[in-house]
């Protein structure tokens, strides 16, 4: 290396240390903010709610406007997010129930909403994620509700009907599957491992690549991945975390038959996010069973201006051929228009239920 490459390099390196170093005291400064934030809501009353979603994605949104680059705003948001995640555990480690094993895509998405400050919990089944965050066991849950390819998640939607746990967040992330074994080709694979969803994301894919090898259907992704890490022949679809996770190698990568294919993840807890300038309000609802009862409830929303960005139905349960409605608008409940669209909206149906009202994810 010549002496005139050594002193630039030296004289960038050194101004990296200064800047490391002033980013240090920064960091800490912040820490030292969020902790005074805590004593303040500790004197008014205020402890149990140190997480506040709205804060957050206000901070997310301001930092992505500013941002001048050369970071995109997708790694800046993943820095601050951690920098929040951390200056929160000062005040409260937070525990974040998900569908494990580790190596998920719903672990995945706790991670990328809450941080690598929190501590994730894994358990077997939706059900018990939501029966964990019900029974105080952990503060928050993290639940698949819908893909893009596949449609609504059944179970979640099912148990978001009887829950009290409010939806105070959501998580949109881009699915890639990966073929994961311990199997040198194709040709060696006998058994495919992984959750319905993923063999129906990669079901083309399976067709024309591995045409007559049994697809068994599991719990989760990791716990298919775990499953062929242990069985001599077998192979999973999971994410990249879960091969890291489970020591697999990507026999075939992005695997799955559409491109743009997203998960939407919910974030449930005992409290409301309050409104963050750009919100959506998710609710349940039954017609009463007359000609143009569904009509009669979409009016509201129609004639507030209120656009409404999703409309599910999925059976009652209590009594054959009866429907109720899963819906998401744009807008927090508090604000003026969405509330009197709401108003109306319980004058007219049989059943409503508010879900929550919650920031717009952050990509």
């Amino acid at each position: 290396m010549s002496d005139d490459l050594s002193k630039e390099l030296a004289g960038v390196r050194a101004e990296i240390d200064g800047i490391d170093g002033e980013l240090l005291k920064l960091l800490n400064q912040r820490a030292r903010c969020a902790q005074k934030v805590g004593e303040i809501k500790a004197r008014h009353g205020e402890a149990g709610h140190i997480y506040r979603p709205e804060r957050e994605a206000q901070v997310l949104r301001r930092i992505q406007d500013e941002n001048g680059g050369p970071l995109d705003d997708e790694q800046v948001t993943w820095f601050f997010r951690q920098v929040m995640s951390a200056c929160l555990s000062l005040e409260k480690l937070l525990e974040v129930a998900f569908l494990g094993p580790e190596g998920s895509f719903t672990g995945s998405a706790a991670a990328k909403h809450f941080g690598h400050a929190a501590r994730l919990v894994p358990l077997s089944s939706i059900d018990d994620i939501f029966r964990e965050v019900e029974a105080g066991h952990a503060d928050y849950a993290v639940v698949p509700v819908e893909n893009s390819t596949e449609g609504a998640v059944g179970r979640t939607m099912d148990l978001l009907l009887t829950t009290p746990l409010k939806t105070c967040g959501e998580v949109v992330l881009r699915i890639h599957q990966n073929l994961l074994t311990q199997v040198p080709s194709l040709d060696k694979v006998a058994k495919v491992y992984s959750h319905a969803q993923s063999l129906a994301q990669c079901h083309e894919w399976l067709n024309r690549n591995l045409p007559g090898v049994p697809r068994v259907s599991v719990a989760s992704n990791s716990l298919a991945a775990q499953m062929a890490a242990a069985e001599e022949g077998a192979a999973a679809i999971a994410g990249a975390a879960a091969a890291e996770r489970y020591g697999l190698p990507l026999l075939a990568q992005n695997i799955e038959d559409e491109p743009n294919n997203t998960t939407r993840f919910l974030v449930l807890g005992h409290h409301d996010a309050g409104p963050s300038g750009k919100d959506k309000t998710s609710l349940v609802m039954s017609a009463p069973n007359r000609t143009g009862a569904l009509h009669d409830l979409l009016e509201p929303f129609a004639a507030a201006g209120v656009s409404m960005t999703r409309l599910e139905s999925r059976p009652a349960r209590q009594a054959l051929w009866q429907y109720v409605f899963y819906v998401d608008i744009d807008g927090h409940r508090e604000e003026a228009v969405v509330k009197g669209a709401l108003q109306e909206l319980t004058k007219r149906a049989a059943f409503l239920k508010i879900l929550g009202s919650y920031p717009v994810a952050v990509y």
